[in-house]
């Protein structure tokens, strides 16, 4: 089991086996427990584990330099998950609010919560007027629009010259919250071509991640996938295996040399919308 210990009030990670079962369990924790045991982890086992807190790491940061007062239009909002690093912003959450946290296939929430939602509409046609927002986020929802370069039109459209537009989206993607799951993921080319036109300047393009991260977070996985497509359980010794591989893989991550152009978890654009033509 992978375990974090409170010893003399201080979190002590005592230790680490992220395969398995331990996936289940580490994915189950509290996203700020996750951090901590990651933080501690001494033996170089957390590589294929940083998307999620590499990403929320740099949205924070992004949001937090927008200037106070600034009006913020949270596209796609879902869970409102990012409105607690916005309390210096004016800020209005849009979603579709169809989703519920179940489908038939992929992978599922179980729930969603969307109550929160300001704003209940399509994401390619906002019913707000023209330059209404001072910057718009879009973290994590192309991949679930049927049409990303309409919705990209849109967010075009209700943010001021000069606003700031924060996106975030998977380089590659399992499928997830179907049956609203309708691309895999974008590359830096697909930001590049497309914001160019729509009037954007890019300023800041991070691909979060490389070839050896990503392999290591699909081999996490491996063990629960198995069990529900192929009714297997690994063996201790193909446990045992894995975790080899995912020293040898931190490790080559460790001296990765540009792999994040074949693949990576995703990337983080901030752009800023041109004064005129």
């Amino acid at each position: 089991m992978l375990a974090a210990a409170l010893v003399g009030g201080r979190e002590r990670l005592t230790r680490l086996r992220f395969f398995g079962g331990s996936v289940r369990e580490f994915a189950g924790l509290p996203r700020d427990a996750r951090r901590k045991i990651l933080a501690l982890d001494p033996l170089g086992y957390d590589v294929g584990l940083s998307n999620e807190a590499i990403r929320e790491a740099w949205l924070k940061k992004v949001l937090s330099e927008l200037p106070t007062g600034a009006s913020l239009l949270d596209a796609g909002a879902g869970e409102c998950a990012y409105k607690k690093y916005c309390g210096h912003l004016r800020y209005v959450s849009q979603d579709l609010a169809k989703y519920d946290g179940t489908g038939e296939v992929g992978l599922q929430m179980g729930s969603w919560d969307t109550s929160r939602i300001d704003i209940v509409s399509d994401i390619t046609d906002i019913p707000v007027p023209d330059a209404s927002f001072d910057a718009v986020l879009c973290t994590e929802v192309l991949e679930h629009v049927s049409d990303p370069v309409v919705a990209l039109k849109e967010l075009e459209r209700v943010l001021k010259p000069g606003g700031t537009l924060i996106i975030t989206a998977p380089f590659v993607s399992t499928t997830h919250f179907a049956p609203y799951h309708y691309a895999t993921g974008f590359n830096r080319y697909f930001y590049e071509s497309h914001l160019q036109y729509r009037g954007f300047e890019i300023v800041e393009l991070v691909e979060n991640g490389n070839f050896f991260e990503f392999v290591a977070m699909l081999l996490r996985h491996v063990d629960v996938f198995a069990q529900r497509y192929a009714d297997e359980d690994c063996s201790k010794l193909e446990r045992l295996a894995a975790q080899i591989v995912l020293r040898m893989l931190g490790r080559m991550s460790a001296k990765d040399k540009g792999s994040r152009e074949l693949l990576n978890f995703g990337i983080f654009v901030r752009a800023v919308k041109r004064l005129g033509p």
